[in-house]
């Protein structure tokens, strides 16, 4: 065996020392909009599936027939595999007689958790929205017992005037019967912490499950960070230089970023993540196979 392949293995052997049996992992899918695509997608669920996740979400954009896909596909994932799965929902553009009749619904139809959100703002808005997430947590509440995950945002959400104001923000969704948070994603380990050593000092109690984005697409990701108020370290770009048409190296990369990570976050307590799969299964069951998290074998 040589130096580099025995150095390789004696760091996997301190990932799983340092993390193995103590995470639980969810993860989140969004509506294709082609037939290839969906094949992607029920390709990474079903080998994502014997993971057993804690749950799965599924996003939607700011319309009913992006919201009709997105109920459909959560039906599909509960009946042909038997996870737990959640719908995102938003509040732009539906009025609480629209939201309480949606929630019942999927009540109606055995969905039990939601993930609640206020929504992207149509472009060119200039008016407050009339319900903001916290308003959803309460109308969720109102209609059944859910469980219920919200947003929260380690960098600040882009519309908050500053840190504060969005961390009230978040208390609010928590006291109208928010059940967890579930970050942005980040690239910077300790801001996650500092926030939520911030969350503990407001009487915020819930879990905040960081948000996990392996980056395959550097490009791609620039523009998300943009849109996100998320910080790209300098560290990021030189590690992405030149890998454009390098497929493979860029999945190592991001494979080894997104594993660093994790192990610091389980060294500080967490043990909970939210994997931003993109529709794609490989890196994050890989991620997941380093941290102990493995199809259960059948004892015969």
């Amino acid at each position: 065996m040589s130096f580099v392949s025995a150095q390789y293995l004696e760091s996997i052997n301190r990932n799983l020392q340092d993390v193995q049996g103590k995470v639980n992992v969810s993860f989140e899918f969004f509506p294709p909009k082609t037939e290839q695509l969906e094949q992607t997608l029920w390709k990474s669920i079903e080998r994502l599936a014997p993971l057993a996740p804690s749950f799965v979400s599924v996003t939607y954009g700011a319309n009913s027939g992006e919201r009709d896909r997105t109920h459909e596909i959560i039906k599909s994932i509960k009946q042909r595999t038997g996870l737990i799965a959640a719908p995102h929902l938003t509040c732009v553009d539906a009025s609480r007689a629209e939201l309480e009749a949606i929630a019942r619904d999927y009540w109606n139809n055995g969905i039990r958790h939601i993930v609640a959100l206020r929504g992207d703002l149509p472009p060119g808005t200039t008016e407050k929205p009339a319900l903001y997430a916290a308003d959803l947590v309460e109308i969720l509440r109102s209609v059944a017992d859910f469980d219920i995950s919200v947003a929260a945002y380690p960098e600040v959400h882009p519309e908050s005037p500053n840190a504060q104001f969005d961390l009230l923000n978040l208390k609010r969704k928590v006291d109208a019967g928010a059940s967890r948070a579930i970050t942005q994603f980040f690239f910077e380990p300790e801001k996650y912490l500092r926030y939520r050593d911030r969350c503990a000092a407001v009487g915020i109690d819930v879990e905040i499950v960081p948000g996990i984005l392996p980056v395959t697409n550097f490009k791609q990701l620039q523009k998300f960070a943009g849109m996100t108020n998320v910080a790209i370290p300098s560290w990021m770009h030189k590690a992405y230089e030149g890998l454009e048409k390098d497929e493979t190296t860029r999945n190592l990369v991001a494979a080894n970023i997104a594993m660093e990570m994790v192990k610091v976050l389980s060294r500080e307590g967490v043990n909970c993540f939210h994997f931003y799969t993109l529709n794609r299964s490989e890196l994050t069951y890989a991620i997941c196979h380093l941290l102990g998290v493995r199809p259960e074998v059948a004892v015969v």
